[in-house]
């Protein structure tokens, strides 16, 4: 077997594991488009509507403490078919609900596979991956989330302009024609079933075999995927690591663990605190505020998707080429130069849509190749093996929190502000992390998981 034969082997399994990116990103845009018909339907107001948005996001943060344990007692691959399971159940029970409470409960049964995923994947990725082309690797899962996202819009156009149908019939057929959030929701189930039977093909982590004693099944997994001299001396590699871990009495305060903490934790919270997600699931109604239109609103939010993973693609291309911390200071530069001035627009009421658009579509295309994909290989690849799991999980914790408080209080901002004061915030967040990213961050690129150490303990 030639080398481009291995590499496409490991190339599967990363991308198989990047499927979760894709549930996660359909699950977060879903309800987009079906947030308005539910509104109407249940009679929300404000504070309910936020809740409904934001209960996924609470689920989030319950997946992610959880995964910490199970991927380290239970193994990866068994925690990635969990959270697989999740979002079927979640698909089919955000379907049929006959009560606010209980479309919350199964929303936040989504999002506790969300929050697994979004830990396990790309973990899942940065220990298959080659060193040369782990960035582009981790960038194929945030590309995933952005193919979830366009899809869910796609859906979402197309369902909602799809005839209303009779009115008679009790059948589920019927309620789905009736009530178009239910078929919206429902449309999930196609993923979450192909996601669960790609999994049942993709390995043990080799890695996680060797904190587990199980060097002989690692071995057989890494032969399978590399060159055999290659694969004898990254399995001595992790093994040396794993053994030299094991006898340290690990600390928070160890260096090769507290500024990559620092590093992962201010990155994560910072990348929705530049107000993505805020766009994502209340796009249209910031649209629909510039006076779009409803139609023109699901239309312009289709564009944002399609925008966001054609620039992910750059991110794919680039993110080895020219480093994690070229990319931040690119494309942080076109965040906050587009939320000053979306922000100036609302602000003094000048909103013209195309113009509107065009910013919005600024700062989807900078956080695309930058802040979006980035933030997810750094945070996946700084922590050494032993820590890795707990690190990642307390990271990918805080970015679901600060994602919840956006999804929770952005509706709350835009009635109490609005929209020019709210764009403002996020700008300024964003010109923070900015400097933050300039100074601080390290650049990763090119390392091997076992290298990473020695990348943030200064040198005696």
């Amino acid at each position: 077997m030639n080398t481009k034969q291995y590499a496409a082997r490991t190339r599967r399994i990363c991308m198989t594991a990047a499927l979760g990116g894709l549930l996660f990103g359909f699950d977060t845009a879903v309800i987009s488009g079906a947030l308005q018909m539910i509104k109407g339907q249940f009679s929300l107001n404000t504070v309910m509507e936020g809740w409904l948005v934001s209960s996924g996001l609470l689920g989030c943060i319950i997946g992610v403490l959880i995964t910490g344990i199970l991927s380290d007692r239970i193994g990866r691959k068994k925690t990635i078919l969990l959270a697989a399971f999740m979002f079927l159940v979640s698909a089919i029970g955000c379907s049929f609900p006959s009560s606010v409470s209980q479309l919350i409960f199964f929303r936040l049964i989504g999002g506790v596979g969300v929050g697994m995923a979004s830990v396990i994947s790309p973990m899942l990725i940065a220990e298959f991956a080659m060193p040369e082309s782990r960035g582009r690797m981790i960038a194929y899962y945030q590309l995933a989330i952005t193919a979830g996202i366009l899809a869910a819009y796609f859906s979402n156009v197309i369902i909602s302009g799809l005839p209303q149908g009779a009115t008679d019939s009790n059948t589920i057929a019927a309620l789905l024609v009736q009530e178009k959030w239910r078929t919206m929701f429902l449309v999930m189930a196609i993923p979450s079933i192909l996601f669960l039977l790609l999994l049942f093909r993709v390995p043990e982590s080799p890695r996680w075999l060797i904190t587990r004693g199980k060097r002989e099944q690692a071995s057989v997994i890494l032969h399978d995927l590399r060159p055999a001299e290659q694969a004898a001396k990254e399995l001595d590699a992790i093994t040396t690591a794993a053994s030299r871990q094991s006898t340290q009495q690990r600390s928070w305060k160890d260096p090769a663990i507290r500024l990559p903490l620092i590093i992962g934790i201010v990155l994560a919270v910072f990348q929705q605190f530049s107000g993505i997600n805020a766009i994502i699931y209340y796009g249209p109604k910031i649209f629909a505020s510039a006076n779009a239109g409803n139609e023109n609103a699901m239309v312009f939010q289709s564009i944002l998707g399609a925008v966001n993973v054609l620039f992910t693609i750059v991110a794919i291309k680039t993110a080895d080429r020219y480093g994690r911390k070229a990319l931040l200071k690119w494309g942080l530069t076109g965040i906050v130069f587009s939320l000053f001035t979306c922000g100036f627009l609302f602000y003094t009421g000048y909103t013209p849509p195309v113009l509107v658009l065009t910013l919005i579509l600024i700062f989807i295309a900078c956080f695309a190749f930058s802040l979006g994909p980035v933030t997810w290989i750094i945070i996946n690849e700084m922590f050494p093996t032993d820590v890795r799991v707990k690190a990642v999980s307390i990271c990918t914790m805080f970015l679901w929190i600060a994602n919840w408080i956006v999804g929770q209080f952005f509706p709350w901002l835009l009635e109490s502000v609005g929209a020019g004061i709210t764009f403002w915030i996020f700008a300024v967040c964003s010109l923070i992390n900015y400097f933050f990213s300039i100074n601080i961050v390290k650049e990763t690129s090119g390392k091997s998981l076992e290298e990473m150490e020695n990348v943030f303990v200064a040198p005696h």
